[in-house]
């Protein structure tokens, strides 16, 4: 048996991103990735490493949990 699992990680980094007034590709190059990542990460099709997470984070002076929530869906059971 596998285990399936819905948890998702949901963001504010578009918020946080013009909130500061910055483009994509400022914030890209403050964080470390490219122009695209955090387009993805925005649209919601991009959950981000622990460690770009936390970079993003402190690049907003915020916590880590401000910007990015965890939210947990529903577990099944999945038969091979």
């Amino acid at each position: 048996m596998k285990k399936k699992s819905d948890d998702s990680i949901s963001n504010k980094v578009y918020e946080y991103r013009v909130l500061a007034r910055l483009s994509q590709k400022e914030l890209a190059e403050k964080v470390g990735v490219s122009k695209q990542t955090i387009f993805v990460m925005e649209k919601g099709n991009y959950v981000p490493t622990l460690l770009l997470a936390y970079r993003i984070a402190d690049f907003f002076n915020v916590d880590v949990n401000e910007i990015f929530t965890y939210e947990k869906g529903n577990d099944t059971n999945e038969h091979n």
